[in-house]
């Protein structure tokens, strides 16, 4: 991939833009002044002969090629090496990017992979404050780190905006309030591995930029950044927390509407087994004279009623008789 817009300053001032990397080593050295380079991902042959023009690391060189790096501020033979994780929002939801710099005492050299932030507002901010530009390397991180931190604030909005919709839906019947908070609990949470570092580590440089006189009048800026990384990682965690407490009480109201729903299918069970009672006290208690029905139906000609005068009234108070005792048995077992 191409170079990025390389500039040499001087004093603050734009003095060369070159095209290519053996130009831009050329200009720096001829114009003694302060070399941006800002390569998007950078193929080998490329960042060796940048690592070679400014004697950088091989272990850093290695981890800027291979990306997927944590957070971090490394210190090798005079080159400051730091991993910024930036953040965007991608179709709702939060991304973690990665940008890559080196800092050395006249150059600084940006290092982009995939769809990391593009920092030419960043120049152009600088470019407008040669006062400013003027003091150096660290100028030009300061304005990368304020930059960085400063995009957090549409992923903050974001998720603040997204948390009271899911408080607001957290007492209606919604099925999907437990998938909501669940994916807002990932967002959070990287967005929380993202921010965390940077406060660390910008207090780290800012007690560097103290013991460099060249770029002490820097420290306020660097200290307004470290207020902003701290305010944002703060509001980060308080979100962890209301998400936390937000999922805690939905289980709650959950297990409260499962129980609820259990007294509702218990009682429904009881009901049914009480009209079941019912039914089969009342088919006994008509089962009974049916079979003496059914006996005396028979007509058997050895059958001793059938020649006894009250031997149908005998059959009917029998079965009168059975019917009212069973059924004074089934009410004494509260069937009926």
């Amino acid at each position: 991939m191409p170079v990025v817009n390389n500039v040499i300053y001087v004093d603050g001032v734009r003095a060369a833009t070159p095209a290519t990397l053996e130009e831009t080593f050329a200009a720096l050295r001829d114009s003694g002044g302060v070399a941006w380079l800002a390569l998007h991902r950078p193929d080998v042959d490329e960042m060796q002969a940048v690592a070679t023009e400014f004697n950088l690391h091989p272990l850093a060189v290695e981890d800027a090629l291979s990306g997927m790096q944590r957070s971090k501020v490394e210190e090798y033979d005079g080159v400051t090496f730091v991993v910024l994780r930036p953040m965007r929002l991608r179709d709702g939801r939060v991304e973690a990017q990665e940008l890559h710099l080196f800092v050395g005492p006249d150059f600084v050299i940006s290092v982009r992979h995939g769809d990391a932030p593009n920092l030419a507002c960043v120049r152009t901010r600088l470019e407008a404050q040669p006062d400013e530009l003027g003091l150096g390397p660290m100028a030009i991180l300061y304005a990368i780190l304020d930059q960085v931190v400063d995009e957090y604030n549409p992923v903050m909005r974001h998720l603040m905006g997204a948390i009271d919709d899911v408080e607001d839906a957290l007492f209606s019947s919604a099925h999907d309030v437990s998938l909501r908070m669940y994916a807002l609990m990932r967002d959070v949470l990287t967005a929380q591995r993202v921010a965390h570092p940077i406060a660390g580590f910008v207090e780290e440089l800012d007690s560097r930029v103290s013991a460099d006189p060249n770029a002490a009048k820097l420290r306020p800026h660097y200290r307004d950044v470290l207020d902003h990384a701290l305010r944002t990682s703060g509001q980060f965690d308080a979100f962890r927390d209301i998400l936390a407490s937000g999922l805690q009480l939905h289980i709650a109201l959950v297990g409260q509407q499962q129980n609820e729903e259990m007294a509702r299918m218990t009682q429904a069970a009881l009901q049914q087994a009480d009209q079941s009672k019912k039914v089969s006290a009342w088919a006994a208690i008509l089962f009974t004279p049916t079979v003496i029905a059914g006996i005396y139906g028979m007509n058997f000609e050895r059958m001793p009623e059938l020649g006894w005068m009250l031997g149908y009234p005998f059959a009917l108070l029998l079965m009168l008789t059975a019917g009212t005792s069973l059924y004074f048995i089934f009410k004494r077992q509260h069937w009926l």
